[in-house]
């Protein structure tokens, strides 16, 4: 009986899944090599963050405001 077959979330590509294979579940032992992220978040300076945080709390305060409005 062979090993099951995955197909790897980033580059696409089958391999077989053996026991104490070293990484991630859902990726090919060459994606799974350390150093290797594809999910870096990319820096932020001060204003993107500040820009950021305004919108957000624009959203909180106008779902605030659809979810306890009164009619009346």
């Amino acid at each position: 009986m062979g090993f099951p077959t995955k197909i790897c979330s980033v580059c696409g590509e089958e391999f077989e899944l053996k026991p104490n294979k070293p990484g991630f579940a859902n990726r090919c032992p060459e994606c799974s090599k350390e150093g290797t992220t594809a999910t870096a978040k990319p820096s932020m300076d001060a204003d993107e963050r500040k820009t950021l945080s305004e919108a957000n709390e624009a959203r909180r305060r106008a779902m605030r405001d659809l979810l306890y409005r009164k009619d009346g």
